[in-house]
């Protein structure tokens, strides 16, 4: 979580700069991020939205994740062999279902981890709930779902970054005898993934954290957001925060995916001794 805090302080530096300011970065690096969100907000402003993040991995993950293998084999006719189009194509399917069904948790997510960054202003939310009812007050229930198609555009090439690089890796590691299907091979394909996912995705996480966060007619669009972007900062501006996204998708694929591969195997072998204690 701290990682995560540390990578949207990155992505949204910059964001509401004076074109005259010649202030230098207030975050340099990954642990010197973390070292001045301490020392400046506090040791708990790491878990901020921490309530939020949780609501939304709950929703989202158990979409994306959950249905993948099902959509996959939906795309394949059921066939023994998956083709990598029918791969991606249930990660772009599921990713956008997920999406769809949690935008809420992540606008609020971003805006609450966001708003530890305002300085001499009142903090906009007190808490989870309050910024749902805060948003859905002030900007309509549309605004609970600002930013979806950039989202589902991003979740639906990370979708596709991870869990299809993670089937390929891991198909590879075990068709070429590097590794057998187990632990070691579940890791070194987790991580691999999270790198892969990390060099896609950043350009369009750094967009819709910028414009998920915006004020009110801040930005016209998405794309607005991303031309005003490259214009005031420049292409390095979409790859803020790259060292700590890797680290928190690195460490995400590697949790999640290691988790998921042990959590499949005790059910399908609990579902072989119920099925043979018949």
């Amino acid at each position: 979580m701290f990682i995560y805090i540390g990578t949207r302080h990155f992505q949204i530096q910059g964001e509401s700069k004076s074109v005259t300011s010649v202030t230098s970065p207030k975050y340099r690096g990954v642990f010197g991020t973390i070292a001045t969100i301490v020392k400046t907000e506090g040791a708990r402003s790491l878990y901020n939205g921490l309530v939020a993040g949780l609501q939304r991995q709950m929703s989202f993950a158990s979409v994306r994740i959950g249905l993948y293998d099902s959509v996959k084999q939906f795309y394949s006719n059921g066939h023994d062999t998956v083709t990598i189009g029918s791969r991606l194509l249930a990660g772009c399917t599921t990713g956008a279902m997920a999406v769809t069904l949690a935008q809420p948790t992540d606008v609020v997510k971003v805006r609450f981890q966001a708003q530890v960054t305002l300085t001499g202003v009142n903090k906009r939310y007190n808490g989870t709930i309050d910024a749902y009812r805060t948003i859905a007050k002030e900007e309509g229930l549309q605004g609970l779902w600002k930013g979806t198609l950039p989202n589902i555009v991003r979740n639906s090439i990370v979708n596709c970054s991870e869990l299809v690089t993670y089937d390929l890796i891991k198909d590879a590691l075990i068709k070429y005898n590097l590794m057998t299907d187990n632990l070691p091979c579940h890791f070194c394909a987790a991580f691999g993934a999270g790198f892969c996912a990390t060099i896609i995705a950043s350009p369009v996480d750094v967009v819709k954290t910028r414009y998920m966060n915006s004020a009110p007619g801040q930005y016209r669009s998405a794309l607005n957001c991303a031309f005003t972007m490259l214009t005031k900062e420049g292409l390095t501006a979409f790859y803020k925060g790259f060292m700590p996204s890797f680290l928190r998708l690195g460490s995400w694929n590697v949790v999640m995916f290691v988790t998921y591969e042990q959590l499949k195997r005790a059910m399908m072998m609990a579902k072989q001794s119920w099925e043979s204690s018949r």
